[in-house]
């Protein structure tokens, strides 16, 4: 399975507004995609992209281009569609994300999920990221993963 972070474009924006969370994820994640794509037009660091798994369509995700005062780069989102959960393509996508921004000179990754968010956390885990303190912050649990 061969998984690609493709910049959201006036090709697949609209695709991207049409993936949605299950319903009972909807207070764990309950921004739906089409917030993400309208703030990033006045957040000028969000880089959205599609998660694609071949040509299909499964997934989204928004990271930071440029470090916060303290050097962190931040991914505000990451959803996989209802229809493409379960099959391994959140953490494959989250790999590709590390990568690029490994490549790209990012020595801390930064993302937070919801407390009773029970399967992001164990993702996030799965990947190396550590909790950043016990402290709820905004509602969420922050997580870090030390890159350089």
């Amino acid at each position: 399975m061969v998984i690609e972070l493709k910049p959201v474009s006036i090709e697949n924006w609209y695709d991207c507004t049409k993936l949605n969370v299950k319903q009972e994820q909807n207070s764990v994640f309950p921004a739906p995609v089409v917030y993400w794509i309208a703030e990033s037009k006045f957040a000028p660091d969000f880089d959205l992209r599609a998660i694609y798994s071949e040509a299909l369509l499964v997934g989204f995700i928004v990271f930071c281009k440029t470090p916060d005062e303290d050097g962190n780069h931040w991914i505000p989102a990451l959803m996989i569609d209802e229809n493409h959960q379960g099959n391994g393509f959140g953490k494959k996508a989250m790999k590709k994300l590390i990568d690029l921004m490994s490549q790209n000179g990012c020595n801390r990754l930064m993302i937070g999920h919801r407390p009773d968010n029970l399967i992001a956390g164990n993702l996030y885990e799965s990947l190396g990221f550590q909790r950043a303190s016990e402290e709820i912050i905004d509602g969420e649990i922050i997580r870090f993963l030390q890159l350089n």
